[in-house]
């Protein structure tokens, strides 16, 4: 694995090279990261990793210095897997002239995670397309529990003519059920366990809802006991009508972002 930190460098490598996989990250890899690694690795032929915290997609200063950053135990991790090139740039490389405030995106984008984190997406889509065009990948790739930002990648490529192919990778989850997450780092034992306890709740109501004989009301209530601080939505959404060309057949899925103490999760279902 070659660790590169000049864009100028990692272009000259990519250049001309064919099925190249990109699995963009902010670090604090763990296994979900790893299921997208193995999925890029299998399709192409070579696999770009990158570790940067996007400032910008933070939408506040507090959230962003907690992150968890764990750069050589990452390192060692990547090593042991197929990836050819670990980029890992510094802030100026990728906005050398400053943040594109005028990009355009879905306008599901002011819905779930958005009505919360006001321009997180608009960020996030930025960040993405300044590492494609540097890269230029035939597939990137992303986790299904970032649902929202999947879809918003997927509408902003297809719409723009990227030449990419976004992939979607199902949501790994640890044997308790609770969606890996790279802020998972910054839980506690008995918060796990809380988080474990929402998502079977979840899973175990996801049918009554959609046919209407429990409603999320008493769901969210029953959440709230469990010991969650706040819960800043869950909703039932129809993901095949969310972006378009809507599909004919439903689709469903309950979103919800919740605090576990200053820990924001979110996760899909």
């Amino acid at each position: 694995m070659k660790i590169i930190k000049n864009k100028n460098k990692l272009i000259k490598l990519v250049d001309g090279q064919k099925k190249i996989g990109f699995v963009p990250t902010m670090g604090a890899i763990h296994f979900g990261h790893i299921s997208l690694i193995k999925a890029a690795s299998r399709e192409c032929n070579k696999t770009i990793v990158s570790i940067f915290i996007n400032k910008p997609q933070f939408n506040k200063t507090k959230d962003f210095k907690s992150y968890p950053r764990y750069l050589k135990r990452d390192i060692s991790i990547l090593k042991k897997h197929k990836v050819n090139y670990l980029y890992i740039p510094k802030i100026n490389e990728i906005y050398p002239r400053g943040r594109n405030r005028k990009i355009k995106i879905s306008p599901f984008k002011k819905k779930l995670c958005g009505k919360f984190r006001p321009g997180h997406f608009e960020a996030v889509v930025d960040v993405v397309d300044r590492f494609i065009k540097i890269i230029k990948p035939q597939k990137i790739y992303f986790g299904e529990k970032d649902m929202q930002q999947l879809k918003i990648i997927e509408d902003f490529v297809i719409k723009n003519r990227i030449n990419t192919k976004v992939i979607a990778c199902k949501t790994e989850r640890d044997k308790n059920g609770l969606a890996l997450s790279s802020r998972n780092f910054l839980l506690s034992k008995k918060q796990k366990i809380i988080a474990s306890k929402i998502y079977k709740l979840m899973v175990n109501n996801k049918k009554y809802l959609i046919k209407k004989i429990k409603n999320l009301n008493s769901i969210k209530k029953k959440i709230i006991n469990l010991g969650v601080a706040k819960i800043d939505y869950i909703k039932l959404v129809d993901i095949n009508k969310i972006t378009r060309p809507f599909k004919k057949k439903n689709k469903f899925r309950i979103f919800i972002a919740y605090y576990l103490g200053d820990t924001r999760l979110i996760d899909n279902i």
